[in-house]
């Protein structure tokens, strides 16, 4: 096959005795779908889980992959206050109050939501703070107008330095995205589209009620309780779906024209593929860690490579199914089916399962070897 302009991925995984993912009452987040709730899981803490991941397949371990940070606080945590101890107090007080201006916009002050900035953009930030207190030890006011002057150039300046930095934003940004509205030219759309995932079945859930004693309570004292509560645990078979934009992958990491991205260098896109792969197989969300131990890899995971629009598989269970993986296995199977009858088969697919699957036109192999097949398609066109 030519290289593919997208890779879909679908899993499934099943989870039990857990609350893997909260909304602001604590209890699980659900999704109404077919007429059945399910338990749902949002591409926002599936998305995190990945990116933090440690091992093997952390997406930072790629060469080349620059870290980001996300928070209100990144002038004050990452560029003011490693300055702290070798500059005067007053003078970076001045400075800051700019910088935040300058990254977060004129209401910076008073209000400013969490952003995501690369480590390449952060040292930059430093640097620049850190020239301004050379250059005016012991002058506040005009440390602080300096800093007034970078902050109104900022969007100039920063663009600069973009333009000769490799991932300015960090591999985060080249691959989910962000939004930066002091400074729309930072804006970078996402190449790693995640739907949320949900249950192939109707919710399963229940009321933990739980008890705390008291160690230092005697046995001539009440013997209740010292505290009891409850909280939801929820189990289920979970449908998840990622596509990979691979244009807007190679654009965003090697800073080529989208249009272009068939002649650009791609060995970074494709490690970044294979990373993503084991990454989504066997990266959990990580809620209630030490009550529930909710770790699961996959049941199953199909990978598909092509050029046409992407199209969930989400259909196959709007009518809810059993909550067992040959049945929602089958769905899949029948569901893919009915695609190809109706539009027709335009992609290459391949799949690694726990249970015996069969899927039209696919190839059947272990995690690694789907891995490779993945990132091989994205680097030279055809299956490893």
């Amino acid at each position: 096959m030519t290289t593919p302009r997208f890779l879909q991925i679908h899993t499934l995984h099943a989870y039990s005795a857990a609350l893997l993912n909260r909304d602001d009452t604590g209890l699980a987040k659900r999704l109404p779908y077919g007429g059945k709730m399910r338990t749902r899981v949002s591409s926002q803490c599936l998305k995190r889980h990945w990116r933090w991941a440690e091992g093997a397949h952390d997406l930072h371990a790629i060469p080349g992959a620059e870290k980001a940070v996300r928070s209100r606080d990144i002038v004050s945590r990452s560029v003011i206050a490693p300055l702290r101890e070798a500059v005067d107090g007053e003078v970076l007080d001045a400075i800051e109050g700019e910088f935040q201006k300058a990254v977060y916009g004129e209401k910076a002050t008073s209000s400013r939501q969490p952003l995501l900035l690369g480590y390449p953009e952060v040292a930059y930030l430093r640097k620049q703070a850190e020239a301004i207190a050379r250059e005016y030890p012991s002058d506040a006011k005009a440390a602080g107008e300096a800093a007034a002057a970078f902050a109104k150039e900022a969007r100039a300046n920063f663009k600069q330095m973009r333009e000769q930095t490799a991932l300015p934003g960090g591999l985060t940004a080249a691959l989910f995205g962000r939004m930066v509205t002091s400074d729309p030219e930072a804006n970078i759309d996402a190449a790693i589209h995640v739907a949320h995932a949900f249950t192939v079945h109707e919710e399963e859930t229940e009321s933990d009620y739980f008890s705390v004693v008291d160690d230092l309570r005697g046995e001539d004292e009440d013997a209740g309780a010292a505290h009891i509560g409850d909280a939801e645990l929820t189990s289920g078979l979970f449908y998840g779906y990622v596509v990979v934009d691979v244009p807007g992958l190679v654009s965003n990491l090697t800073g080529a024209e989208a249009s272009a991205w068939e002649t650009a260098e791609r060995d970074m896109a494709a490690q970044v593929v294979e990373h993503l792969v084991h990454l989504i197989a066997t990266v959990s969300p990580g809620a209630k860690l030490g009550s529930t131990a909710p770790y699961a890899y996959a049941q199953a995971m199909l990978v598909e490579a092509g050029d046409r629009q992407p199209r969930s598989l989400a259909g196959a269970y709007r009518k809810a199914c059993r909550p067992l993986v040959a049945d929602a296995l089958e769905r899949m199977r029948d569901h893919l089916a009915a695609l190809d009858g109706a539009y027709g088969n335009g992609e290459a697919r391949c799949a690694m399962s726990l249970e015996p699957i069969e899927l039209p036109e696919t190839q059947i192999v272990a995690l690694p070897e789907l891995a490779s097949w993945a990132g091989n398609a994205v680097l030279n066109g055809k299956a490893a």
